[in-house]
């Protein structure tokens, strides 16, 4: 069902922008995940709606009292929060939804990347079972061009320079940085640094740049591809939006506090 439903539109897909954009599999994965990005967008915006929420519910001063009183007690502090959550109809999952989903994505994706990119008769055969033949003609598709910029897209990404004796992961390095950005951007600010989802959003913002870049370093450069258009897709729509938080970027930066107003003074008789 999986290969049915997921992987097989997915080769579809690609391969059809491929045969319209000059046999290029490198243009066809960046339209492919623009595509994905514009599907996606209703998630994206819950995304940012529940990093809102976040925002808000730390200015909130009913949960700075709850924070307060339950400071000693981590067990019932967290039992509060949950309650707090369901009042306010919030949950602290909304702005991590869109990355989870990403993952099924990915791994269709990367499925799709190395059966499209098919070297050996069997697999070639296996390719040919796939395609929709109203949609494609296998016979002028394959073999597909796999090779974009300096990159074979079937294989892990190196820049090759002359002066070095190894290849530098250009592309694992870029999808580490835009990776982090897109997250930091999105990540509402907290007035509590040890608040349980405060703690929460941190540990994923630290290691979920390391884990793409991980994927991005070992699996094939067309899969690298994807992670860099869509975060940079990503940050692109957060800015349209005006809903990112450039100060979260820089590690330690703090949100201005706003000035309290102050009392005015009586006036003499």
């Amino acid at each position: 069902m999986w290969d049915t439903l997921i992987v097989t539109p997915f080769i579809n897909v690609l391969l059809f922008i491929y045969d319209i954009f000059w046999n290029n599999f490198g243009i066809a994965i960046i339209l492919f995940t623009l595509l994905i990005r514009l599907v996606t967008h209703p998630l994206m915006a819950k995304q940012i709606k529940g990093a809102q929420a976040m925002q808000e519910m730390q200015q909130d001063e009913e949960w700075k009292k709850i924070q307060e009183k339950y400071k000693n007690d981590k067990e019932k502090l967290a039992q509060e929060q949950m309650a707090y959550y369901k009042a306010k109809g919030t949950s602290p999952f909304a702005s991590c939804l869109p990355t989870l989903i990403q993952f099924p994505i990915i791994i269709a994706l990367y499925q799709s990347v190395i059966a499209s990119l098919a070297a050996t008769p069997v697999e070639v055969l296996n390719l040919s079972r796939r395609i929709y033949p109203t949609l494609l003609d296998v016979s002028k598709l394959i073999p597909l061009n796999s090779k974009f910029l300096w990159m074979d897209l079937g294989q892990p990404e190196r820049l090759h320079l002359p002066f070095l004796s190894f290849g530098i992961p250009v592309l694992a390095i870029v999808v580490v940085i835009t990776t982090y950005i897109q997250s930091k951007l999105i990540q509402p600010q907290s007035s509590n640094p040890k608040d349980q989802t405060a703690m929460m959003s941190n540990m994923m913002n630290l290691y979920m740049p390391f884990f793409m870049g991980y994927l991005a370093l070992t699996l094939a450069s067309g899969l690298s591809l994807y992670f860099l258009i869509s975060n940079l897709a990503g940050i692109f729509q957060y800015s349209l939006l005006g809903k990112v938080n450039w100060r979260n970027v820089i590690p330690g930066r703090k949100q201005p506090v706003a000035a309290k107003a102050l009392p005015a003074k009586s006036k003499k008789k």
